[in-house]
C-alpha cells in the first residue's frame, strides 16, 4: 500500500526485454536507503518487487500482464520514474490509499502555466468515468492527485510547484500514455452495489 507522495525521481539505467515480460534496473539513492530485497516499490504508480538491491538502485521484473496494462511497455533508458516506497503503518497518510494496481491508461493532454502552480488535463476512457468525482483523489502516474474540475472525458488536476519538480510530469508530452488507479474505496461500493443489484 502506498499514499502516492512520491519520494524520489529515479532513471531506468537498463531494460532487458525478454520473450514473456522485462526485467529494468532502476537507479535511485533515496528510497535503496532502507528497502530490502522483496519490498514493494511503486514506479510510476505500479506496484513491483525489489530485487538486487544497492545503495544506487535496485531491479524489478516485470510480467507481461503489467507490460499490457500499464505504461511501463514504453521505459527506455534515461526515462524519469515516480517511485515511492511501501507505506509503513505509523506514517502520516499525507496522500489517498494507493495500492499500485493500475485501472487504466490515461492521457496526458496538456499543462497550463498559472504562476509558479500548472493546471494539468488528464484525458479517460469511458469505462474509467465511474471512478471520478469533483474534489475526489485519483492517482497519476502514482501521484495522488485532486480532481479540480471534471468534463465527460477528461478532468484537470491543480499541481503545485514541489509536485511538478517531484515527479515525471514536467517530462511528459501531449498524448502521452499515464498510468490511472481509481480511489479503491469507489471500486469497493461499485462491487457492492453490483451484487445488489444496483448498477
Amino acid at each position: 500500500m502506498f499514499t502516492g507522495l512520491i519520494e524520489e525521481l529515479g532513471v531506468i539505467e537498463h531494460v532487458e526485454r525478454r520473450e514473456a515480460g522485462a526485467v529494468f534496473r532502476i537507479g535511485a539513492s533515496l528510497i535503496t536507503a532502507d528497502i530490502a530485497e522483496g519490498d514493494s516499490i511503486a514506479v510510476n504508480g505500479v506496484c513491483l518487487t525489489a530485487l538486487d538491491v544497492g545503495k544506487d538502485g535496485f531491479s524489478a521484473d516485470v510480467s507481461p500482464e503489467t507490460l499490457a496494462r500499464t505504461t511501463l511497455d514504453r521505459l527506455d533508458v534515461g526515462k524519469r520514474v515516480n517511485l515511492e516506497r511501501a507505506l509503513v503503518a505509523t506514517q502520516r497518510l499525507g496522500g489517498h490509499i494507493v495500492q499500485g494496481h493500475v485501472d487504466a491508461k490515461g492521457r496526458f493532454l496538456a499543462a497550463r502555466d498559472e504562476g509558479d502552480f500548472r493546471t494539468v488535463t488528464i484525458g479517460f476512457d469511458a469505462d474509467f468515468a465511474k471512478y471520478l468525482v469533483f474534489k475526489g483523489s485519483v492517482a497519476v502516474e502514482g501521484i495522488s492527485l485532486t480532481v479540480a474540475a471534471l468534463r465527460e472525458a477528461e478532468f484537470d488536476i491543480a499541481v503545485i510547484p514541489k509536485t511538478w519538480e517531484m515527479t515525471d510530469l514536467s517530462t511528459l508530452a501531449a498524448g502521452d500514455a499515464v498510468n490511472l488507479e481509481a480511489d479503491v474505496i469507489a471500486k469497493y461500493v461499485e462491487r457492492m452495489l453490483s451484487l445488489r443489484g444496483f448498477e
